[in-house]
């Protein structure tokens, strides 16, 4: 993967993590002490900047697994140019 997409990899691996959290609570999880599929608590029910390194490299695994297959299914990630906003 190109070095302009692993300087947006943090960012990517965040949007991961709040999409996942907005569907556990839509499900109507909440936050907790440890995971609880019969309450529907976790503890990973917290903004990212919150999280542990380990449960942040998860989501940025996803987030890197995610766009190489983007690219390896023929397409090119470029950046906006000013004419196309």
């Amino acid at each position: 993967m190109s070095p302009a997409l692993e300087a947006h990899l943090e960012r990517l691996a965040e949007h991961v993590h709040d999409l996942w959290s907005l569907r556990r609570m839509k499900e109507g999880w909440t936050v907790g002490a440890t995971r609880s599929d019969q309450a529907h608590t976790h503890p990973n029910l917290v903004p990212y900047a919150e999280l542990g390194e380990g449960d942040k490299d998860y989501d940025r695994m996803v987030a890197r697994e995610t766009l190489k297959a983007v690219i390896a299914l023929g397409y090119r990630i470029l950046p906006r140019t000013s004419r196309s906003r």
